[in-house]
């Protein structure tokens, strides 16, 4: 009897490497998701066309756009793949419940999540919690999170919950703050910035205080956190963000030397891969979490 030999399957990297690049509009895009080269997600591409025997991207001088054949089946498999991520997040889930694993923006981590970690321990005591800072949501059908907590104004992946908006205000040390009696007292101040947040001192004055044509230049911190002591250190004012601010407000080491505040589209966001089940370890950190903000 005959055995004739099995039609080769695309190699699953470029599988993914195809639907990463259609979902994200280009070979750049791909290769920083996949944490991989360009070049790298170009053989790939390169790869699965030869397997389909036609082009799935027209190459361009100003990069890539999908063909008529790729705009085909790009959904397809955008839904395929996060469908093999659920799978794998229930397969994690599953066989370890009782670790939660949390993706946060760095200065959320410092300046409000960890200030928050004794109550959760409190609450969920069997928990087992690991926390990694990063500086953009993660895709959590792709990604192997259980939490992301994250300033966002889009729509992000997952099932969210709204914790508060977010709104700013200047901040500064109490020695500073004696000297500032009305907005236009500013301008004899040293600005602070985060990098993160370019232009809301200027999105604040135009808001909150129009007209006083002051220049908002400063020096710039990489980190919230650092930016944040040299204001309580006297260095000069930041703009506050209110869920990061609150507990340096609370303890006097910052004040808050005006009334005006500017809410932002954006707003702090709690989401999960999935949905929460009444009573489970995680609807009970989410909801401990989320609380009173």
């Amino acid at each position: 009897m005959l055995t004739p030999p099995k039609a080769k399957a695309p190699p699953l990297n470029a599988l993914r490497a195809f639907e990463s690049a259609a979902r994200l509009g280009g070979f750049k895009a791909a290769a920083v998701e996949l944490a991989v080269t360009p070049g790298a997600v170009a053989q790939h591409i390169k790869t699965l066309e030869a397997w389909a025997g036609a082009a799935l991207f027209e190459r361009m001088s100003q990069g890539v756009r999908l063909t008529t054949l790729g705009k085909a089946v790009a959904d397809d498999f955008s839904a395929a793949f996060d469908q093999l991520g659920a799978a794998v997040i229930k397969m994690r889930s599953d066989a370890s419940p009782r670790q939660v694993r949390i993706a946060v923006l760095p200065s959320i981590a410092q300046l409000w999540l960890s200030q928050r970690l004794p109550r959760v321990r409190a609450i969920a005591p069997e928990a087992r919690i690991s926390i990694t800072a990063l500086d953009r949501p993660p895709n959590l059908l792709r990604e192997p999170y259980d939490l992301s907590i994250f300033f966002t104004s889009d729509e992000i992946s997952g099932y969210p919950v709204e914790v508060c908006r977010d709104v700013i205000f200047p901040v500064c040390s109490p020695a500073l703050a004696s000297r500032l009696k009305q907005p236009a007292d500013l301008a004899g101040c040293q600005f602070l910035h985060d990098a993160r947040w370019g232009g809301l001192w200027q999105r604040w004055l135009d808001e909150a205080a129009p007209g006083l044509g002051i220049d908002p230049s400063g020096p710039t911190f990489s980190l919230y956190s650092l930016a944040l002591q040299e204001a309580q250190n006297g260095a000069g004012v930041l703009i506050g963000h209110r869920p990061l601010v609150r507990a340096s407000l609370d303890d006097g080491s910052l004040v808050a030397p005006f009334e005006a505040e500017v809410e932002l589209d954006s707003k702090l966001v709690i989401a999960t891969p999935y949905p929460l089940r009444s009573a489970s370890l995680l609807e009970k950190i989410v909801h401990m979490l989320s609380a009173g903000d």
